[in-house]
């Protein structure tokens, strides 16, 4: 039994997430879909509606294969923060987080949040390429 975080903000990223994990889940597993949100002034109705989106969007692709729990975080911090945080308190074996490549020549770059997550954690990640709207 695994339990992996997922760090999403999009439906697009919670579909790619879900299709690294699809063929890796196990019976047993438990997926924690987290999206993290600074709230008051710096988070409008339509940012927060597009997180709840993205985190049901992992509990209809992955709920029949593993537990799904979800989770919007609203709390003022930085999503890193939020997302090593959980994995600590769900003690994770696994952060899947996605990063999309930023220039035109295909190098991926990674944004502040991922490189914060890989640099900060002791624990397993998987970084999965997501496409870019050219």
């Amino acid at each position: 039994m695994r339990t992996y975080v997922l760090g999403t903000d999009t439906v697009e990223t919670s579909a790619a997430l879900c299709d690294y994990l699809d063929d890796r889940l196990e019976s047993g597993d438990t997926v924690h879909a987290v999206n993290s949100l600074w709230g008051g002034s710096r988070t409008d109705a339509e940012t927060a509606r597009d997180g709840e989106d993205a985190v049901n969007v992992v509990r209809s692709r992955l709920g029949a294969q593993a537990t799904v729990e979800t989770h919007q975080f609203v709390r003022g911090n930085d999503p890193d923060e939020d997302l090593l945080a959980h994995a600590d308190a769900v003690d994770a074996d696994e952060l899947v987080l996605g990063v999309r490549k930023r220039n035109p020549t295909g190098k991926v770059v990674f944004g502040s949040t991922v490189q914060s997550v890989l640099l900060a954690s002791s624990r397993p990640a998987a970084v999965v390429p997501l496409e870019t709207a050219d």
